[in-house]
Formats: C-alpha cells, sequence, structure tokens
C-alpha cells in the first residue's frame, strides 16, 4: 500500500456521530456522485452527517449548490484569512447571499492566520470583524481558523462582541488557550491532530474540554488522523479521531461520538434525528 492511498474504512463507530468540518471539494468530491459516495463511506464507518466548508468565494458557490445533493451534507461560507488581501465589497455582498441559503449552518472559516504570510494581519482582522457582524446578523454560528493567532482571535471576539455560538475549528492552542476558550463558552473542534503523538500541548488540551462543547472534524483532505498521518484524508476517519480522543479523554468510544453528534445538531441547528437516520 502506497502513503498516498485513502487509510481503510475502520469499524462502524458504536454510535453515529458528526464531521463538523470538511472540505469535500478539496477531497476531489465535487459531483454529485462522488458526493454520494464519500458520504457513503462516512456513513459505513458511522459518521452520518457532515459539514463541508468554504475558504474562497468559488468554493462558496460550490458548497451551497452541493448541499442540495445530499441530505447527509451541510455548508459553512466564509472568506478564508490567508484570501482576505483583497476583500471587495462585490465579495461581500455574495458571502451574505450565500450564507443565506438553508443548508448553510455557519459563517466559516474565517479568522486569523499568521502562519502563511498571504494577507497582511490588518486586512485579515478587518475581514474577521465582518465576517463576526454577518455571522450576528445571520444569526449563525461563526467557524474560527486560528492559526498561531491565539491572543488576537480571542482579543477581537471579546471586543466585538462574539455570537451566541463559535466555534474553534481544529483547535490547535494549549491548555490556557482552551481554558479560556471554554470559560468564554465556545465550542472546541478537533482534528486528526490530536491524535499525534508528539502534540503534547494540544492533547493535554483535549483532556479539558467538557463534554458539552467538543466537537469533531476532519478537515479533510488535510491532517489524517494516527496512524495515517500524511494520508489522505475524508469524512469517514473521523471514526479514528472520534477513537482517539477516548483514549485520550478515557472515555468510552461510544459517549465521545454521541456527544460529537449531539454537539454538532445544537450547534448547527441539523435537524433533530438527521445524524440518527441517516447512520
Amino acid at each position: 500500500m502506497t502513503r498516498r492511498e485513502l487509510p481503510p474504512v475502520p469499524e462502524r463507530l458504536p454510535a453515529p456521530t458528526v464531521d463538523s468540518h470538511t472540505h469535500l471539494d478539496a477531497c476531489g468530491a465535487t459531483t454529485p456522485e462522488l458526493v454520494r459516495a464519500a458520504l457513503d463511506r462516512a456513513s459505513a464507518a458511522g459518521v452520518a452527517a457532515v459539514v463541508t466548508v468554504a475558504d474562497d468565494l468559488a468554493s462558496a458557490r460550490w458548497v451551497v449548490e452541493a448541499c442540495a445533493w445530499d441530505e447527509r451534507l451541510y455548508g459553512a461560507v466564509a472568506l478564508h484569512p490567508t484570501r482576505t488581501k483583497d476583500f471587495s465589497g462585490e465579495d461581500r455582498a455574495e458571502l451574505e447571499r450565500l450564507v443565506a441559503a438553508e443548508r448553510v449552518v455557519a459563517v466559516g472559516e474565517t479568522g486569523l492566520d499568521y502562519y502563511w504570510d498571504y494577507s497582511p494581519p490588518s486586512a485579515q482582522q478587518e475581514a474577521f470583524r465582518w465576517h463576526i457582524d454577518l455571522a450576528k446578523r445571520a444569526g449563525k454560528p461563526l467557524m474560527i481558523h486560528d492559526r498561531e493567532a491565539h491572543d488576537d482571535v480571542l482579543a477581537i471576539l471579546e471586543s466585538e462582541g462574539a455570537p451566541e455560538t463559535v466555534v474553534f475549528h481544529c483547535f490547535s492552542g494549549d491548555a490556557d488557550v482552551a481554558r479560556r476558550c471554554v470559560d468564554a463558552g465556545y465550542v472546541l473542534s478537533f482534528a486528526g491532530t490530536v491524535t499525534f503523538r508528539n502534540a503534547h500541548a494540544l492533547r493535554e488540551a483535549a483532556t479539558l474540554v467538557p463534554d458539552e462543547q467538543l466537537l469533531v472534524e476532519t478537515d479533510a483532505p488535510f491532517l489524517t488522523p494516527h496512524p495515517f498521518r500524511g494520508r489522505p484524508n475524508e469524512p469517514y476517519c473521523a471514526a479514528y479521531t472520534v477513537a482517539g480522543l477516548a483514549e485520550l479523554r478515557n472515555q468510552p468510544v461510544k459517549a465521545v461520538a454521541e456527544a460529537a453528534r449531539r454537539n454538532a445538531e445544537r450547534v448547527f441547528g441539523l435537524r433533530s434525528g438527521d445524524a440518527e437516520e441517516t447512520g
């Protein structure tokens, strides 16, 4: 088996869960047939619903279209912070239209990324403040991208006034940042990075998050969980992360899967029973 092959579909989880953040288009699932196939693989592993997330305008248009292809699929739209260097009024008007779509359940991913040098911090911060306001006006959760910018992200959320629901996608902070987020009432979503044995600070943080503030995601096609790190990722691999989190938190796998599903249903307003029915 080559390094670039997809991991095997794992044994089905003992309870259905939700992949709260993926990029199906970047996974290559760009047609109705390919989307259904990816979601069928996810369902086989116990991942009953998926939120696919845009990072630019073209992807946002695709997300809105794709969410009509399968009842297991929901979407989030925003402009990724690394793409905010040229964020026009036309772009903002289009995002306002797209975020109003019925199956768009969050504004995201938005936030700050100080790792890459594609957009200056000032442009990122201005766009982040605009997305915060958009989430409030739309009445939808805010999905945060935070890479090496913890203090500024938290400060802007406080100064602007955070929306009712804030999700830290692919949480990457340490125990101190996790406590600050938990105390603020934010929801922390963990990707395959939490299963990496050398991610000591992140793994410690994951043990501190209350069940009711925990989500699970893949961020596919990136961040494939251990022991398949470096191989392509897909929504079904969220089952590996659920199992890894359960071991780390000393909880039954079923309990972590159920907590992530309940929280995703509450946070994103998924229709009651969707995950169980499609699982």
